[in-house]
């Protein structure tokens, strides 16, 4: 357990964000990259409920200092009181915990700022970027989505290493574009335009590192003139 948390753990103590510790159950290395977990949530799930895309704050202790991260969750169960979490390994405190992570193993989390709110109207089309890192969120939206409007195609421009990862799409309905690193950002502002012209209703999720959310964000929003209530865009990792 992390041991203090500096000021945004204050900070989150002042929004009232609750606090849950997870119970290490099962892991599993899906490829040498990349690592699932199934946790017990410690009274969480009962207490705030299931959304699409719900994630939550891990605490990892980095030489003695408090670090935050967040993930999806992935497969909740609220019945049993269990859930997944996913792990695209890089260097870094919170690989390093997911790599050693065995069962019986804890972790607090932090419950607040989460949410998820269903485009209105449905969309005619998804636009989805992102990486390994924001792979569960993809999922948890193309599930989301496609409960409501079975029959709606996805677009996926998909950067990094993709074999064998757990991709829940539905061929031929969601296209997936495999990029290699260095092509996302260019590869978008070449092809999402033409795409868009038989999109009446579209809905754009940009899910990657923070500094190519922010620029595709601004393309598509004042470049493309794609409603801001029709983009979600977060940054999901820092680039070193």
């Amino acid at each position: 357990m992390v041991q203090g948390r500096g000021w945004e753990g204050a900070v989150l103590k002042l929004l009232r964000a609750k606090d849950f510790e997870f119970t290490v159950t099962r892991a599993e290395d899906v490829t040498p990259h990349y690592r699932r977990l199934r946790l017990t949530d410690g009274g969480m799930l009962a207490a705030t409920g299931v959304h699409p895309t719900m994630w939550v704050r891990l605490w990892f202790d980095n030489a003695g200092k408090p670090h935050q991260r967040a993930y999806t969750l992935v497969d909740p169960d609220p019945a049993d009181g269990t859930f997944g979490l996913e792990f695209a390994l890089h260097e870094g405190c919170a690989s390093d915990w997911a790599r050693a992570a065995k069962p019986g193993d804890t972790i607090v989390a932090t419950v607040q700022g989460t949410g998820f709110e269903e485009p209105t109207p449905a969309p005619s089309h998804l636009f989805v970027i992102g990486d390994p890192a924001s792979l569960p969120a993809i999922n948890s939206l193309l599930s989301a989505v496609s409960s409501t409007v079975p029959a709606v195609p996805a677009t996926i421009w998909f950067e990094g290493g993709t074999e064998d990862l757990p991709f829940r799409t539905d061929p031929p309905r969601h296209e997936v574009r495999h990029l290699s690193r260095g092509q996302l950002a260019e590869r978008v502002r070449a092809e999402l335009p033409d795409l868009l012209k038989d999109a009446p209703d579209p809905y754009v999720w940009i899910t990657c590192d923070t500094t190519t959310t922010r620029g595709l964000s601004s393309y598509v929003r004042k470049e493309l003139g794609v409603r801001r209530e029709r983009v979600h865009a977060l940054g999901y990792w820092r680039a070193s």
